[in-house]
């Protein structure tokens, strides 16, 4: 199932590095390695279209892994 989502990208160092995308509401998600480069810009916010991964876990563990399908960025610092 798809979702769509805005946020805040953020840098976390929490084991070997994780980025997150902290929507709105305050909830974080862990976003799938793999994910565009012009998308991971710590502080730059963005529309996020993706799929949560339930079957997958990670080191970091901060969140639901978000897998991103799409993206446009709203703003960036």
């Amino acid at each position: 199932m798809s979702i769509t989502l805005t946020g805040t990208i953020e840098r976390r160092d929490i084991g070997t590095g994780a980025w997150a995308l902290v929507t709105e509401e305050g909830v974080t998600y862990e976003i799938l390695k793999g994910a565009d480069k012009d998308l991971l810009k710590a502080g730059q916010k963005a529309k996020v279209k993706g799929q949560v991964r339930e079957d997958v876990m990670t080191i970091a563990m901060i969140g639901p892994v978000l897998e991103v399908k799409s993206f446009e960025v709203i703003s960036s610092d």
